[in-house]
């Protein structure tokens, strides 16, 4: 076995609970997916794998020393290339022994490893990161080479456990393709935590993390998907099951209502008619109304348990099910011209950001904007909603209403309450009852009302960005989104998906999420050439 976990139990420091008594076996070679949703304590769970956490109970074995990615990488700034990379005794050593040192210890720390040197350049070039050095520190590196750093490290190491947690934020198209060949070769053990759909597709398992422990999956995320879609359709079947059950219990309650009142009219008016002596007709009515409310008790305990059983179906279908959040759509016909650019690009410290571009954008358009990391894609974005004029080149634009969606989600605020915050998007004038009947549809329960927006996670912050949006007049010409998913568990994808899937208006997108691109329908593509890279 390459990993096995034993009823392990993680406290957060104030003590609160996150998970307890997880069990999982992991064999040797095994590939899998984590998944769960945010809060579910995925990223922890992988922390105490790599040892960087410890459990307040329970055990992780492992047959070697984990290879663990991490997703947040600003920690490690104060580090060096060669000391992230776990190199730098080996390297030391190699160059005292190459300039004559003899000490003892120098071969030991280098532990035979006279192609070190070799290894880490290799590495370093296979990741595109020639040019840094060993002494360069991370703090100089973007997002993208921190983590394509630590992926180097794979080719060096030879780990035979790997964690990622999100490798594949930050980086471009070219380099998550790289990524994904990796995982499909590799013959190590692999556990990842990712929203990346492409690359959860890759993995062979699935686990998913819940307050329930963890539930292994035989399949990959479309497999898992369907699991999750049976599900929810059997859930279904017994709610509707269930609801049918009360409806007939409710008329059963009903017509023994009525079959009491009948038969205290005759009782009464028995009494009334002397046609029996009013001891008897007494003790009888008694008998008869105690076991008439002994049925009735009896019968409304059912009612009550069966509107419970509902309750719960109905709770556990909508955290199963996709939401389709309404943000309206454009009253622009389709087809109408928005955007003529004709040869424009950008210029930045007097060098050309990219390659002169011609294109149209016209109404009902699904537009992925394309290119490396680097190329200009979000100045281009502003250059079409007309917050900056190209260097060169000309532009046209047409008049239209545009909404912009960043990675942030910058239009919350995060000193407002969740209620507050969409409150102030309510230009419809929706009743209070309203507002909150909504916010609960999108998965925001009662307790969440008064929490600051600064303390949601990157879905909450999606979800209530696009109530905002429901509630609104505004209905946008145009939606645009720039790396929207980068900080989404994969539940919040589904829903922006979803969404974005439902919008009637042009859309224009920023994504090096190829599952993303492919299930929201992309019509157009419009792709920035770097203007030093030969076309």
């Amino acid at each position: 076995m390459s990993l096995i976990i034993k009823s392990l139990t993680y406290l957060h420091p104030d003590k609160e609970l996150l998970f307890e008594n997880l069990d999982l076996t992991v064999t040797k070679g095994e590939k899998a997916a984590l998944l769960g949703n945010n809060g579910a304590g995925k990223s922890t769970l992988l922390q105490i794998i790599a040892g960087k956490l410890s459990p307040a109970s329970g055990s992780v074995s492992c047959s070697e020393k984990p290879w663990y990615i991490p997703q947040h990488l600003g920690q490690y700034d104060h580090l060096t290339i060669a000391q992230a990379l776990k190199v730098d005794k080996k390297l030391h050593a190699l160059q005292a022994i190459l300039n004559g040192e003899t000490d003892p210890q120098y071969y030991n720390d280098l532990e035979d490893d006279w192609e070190i040197e070799e290894k880490v350049n290799n590495a370093l070039q296979n990741w595109g990161l020639e040019q840094v050095t060993y002494d360069t520190l991370l703090s100089q590196l973007s997002g993208g080479q921190k983590t394509k750093l630590f992926l180097a490290g794979i080719d060096i190491h030879q780990p035979e456990i790997i964690l990622m947690d999100e490798p594949s934020n930050h980086l471009d198209t070219v380099s998550r393709q790289q990524l994904y060949d990796l995982v499909t070769n590799s013959k190590a053990t692999i556990l990842i935590v990712s929203h990346d759909r492409t690359l959860l597709n890759l993995m062979p398992e699935t686990f998913e993390l819940s307050k329930n422990g963890i539930e292994v999956y035989g399949g990959n995320f479309d497999f898992y998907r369907e699991q999750k879609a049976k599900k929810v359709n059997s859930l279904q079947q017994q709610l509707d099951d269930r609801a049918k059950t009360l409806k007939q219990s409710q008329q059963k309650a009903r017509e023994m209502a009525e079959q009491l009142q009948k038969r205290e009219s005759r009782g009464r008016a028995a009494g009334q008619t002397n046609s029996m002596p009013r001891i008897i007709a007494g003790g009888l009515k008694s008998k008869a109304q105690q076991s008439t409310a002994k049925v009735m008790d009896t019968h409304q305990e059912k009612v009550a348990g069966i509107t419970e059983n509902i309750h719960n179906l109905k709770s556990q279908i909508q955290q199963y099910q996709v939401l389709k959040i309404d943000i309206g759509a454009s009253a622009l016909h389709t087809g109408k011209t928005l955007i003529d650019a004709e040869e424009i690009s950008y210029s930045y410290s007097g060098k050309a950001l990219w390659e002169p571009l011609t294109f149209q954008i016209r109404s009902g358009n699904r537009i992925r904007i394309e290119g490396d990391n680097g190329s200009g894609k979000t100045t281009l974005l502003k250059i079409i909603t007309g917050g900056l004029e190209p260097s060169q080149g000309s532009i046209q634009r047409m008049p239209f209403t545009h909404l912009y969606l960043d990675q942030d989600y910058t239009l919350i605020n995060s000193e407002l309450s969740v209620y507050e915050q969409i409150q102030r998007y309510n230009s419809r004038g929706l009743q209070e009852h309203e507002i909150k009947s909504l916010l609960i549809y999108s998965q925001f329960p009662r307790e969440m009302f008064d929490r600051k927006c600064g303390g949601l996670s990157g879905g909450e912050k999606m979800k209530l960005s696009l109530c905002c949006l429901s509630v609104s007049n505004y209905m946008p010409d145009m939606l645009i989104l720039d790396e929207p998913t980068n900080n989404l568990d994969v539940q919040s994808l589904e829903v922006l998906s979803a969404t974005v899937k439902d919008f009637k208006g042009t859309l224009l997108v920023v994504s090096h999420d190829q599952y993303f691109i492919n299930d929201i329908g992309i019509d157009t593509h419009i792709k920035l050439q770097k203007a030093d890279q030969p076309s």
